[in-house]
């Protein structure tokens, strides 16, 4: 069966998303053919609006509201500037901070290293993680990369490099 255009368009776009396949990219393109209007509205409407009212921050990569100089961590006089929290991804931001124990900053590195993906150190935030070990007085470093072969191989080579600094390294 073929299907029209904007249909197929829908459910190739759902595919993309992580985690969806094309039985639930099909799931989502007919329950929003057959939804109210207003559900497919507020859908789009908070598409456009995370694309032009999020950005990430310039120190540490996190999620934040554009226009902002930094976000709400980096920013904050309560946060002790000279332990840093290295993580993957700003998800693992929200998980740390529901917590409420940890007062550091953090640094989002936007992934793991990868070879079989193709992903280096060139395509993470590494680079501005070591720019940051050069100006700012840190003193300790968490390495909380994920349990997994990629987040202890991230670890790993993030420990060589930040091995020049003399700082202290968590994992």
């Amino acid at each position: 069966m073929i299907l029209p255009e904007p249909i197929q368009n829908l459910i190739t776009a759902f595919e993309r998303l992580p985690g969806i396949g094309p039985k639930s990219a099909s799931r989502l393109a007919f329950y929003l053919l057959r939804a109210p209007e207003d559900v497919s509205r507020m859908l789009s409407d908070a598409l456009i609006a995370l694309k032009e009212q999020t950005s990430f921050c310039p120190e540490c990569f996190n999620i934040m509201l554009a226009g902002r100089q930094r976000c709400g961590v980096c920013e904050s006089s309560t946060r002790d500037g000279a332990i840093i929290c290295v993580v993957e991804e700003p998800l693992d931001v929200i998980a740390i901070e529901r917590i409420g124990a940890y007062r550091g900053k953090y640094h989002v590195l936007h992934g793991v290293l990868s070879p079989i993906e193709g992903i280096g150190p060139d395509d993470l935030k590494i680079k501005p993680l070591l720019v940051r070990m050069e100006q700012e007085a840190v003193q300790e470093v968490i390495l909380a990369t994920n349990p997994s072969m990629e987040g202890d191989a991230t670890a790993l080579y993030l420990r060589q490099q930040l091995a020049r600094f003399g700082v202290h390294v968590t994992r």
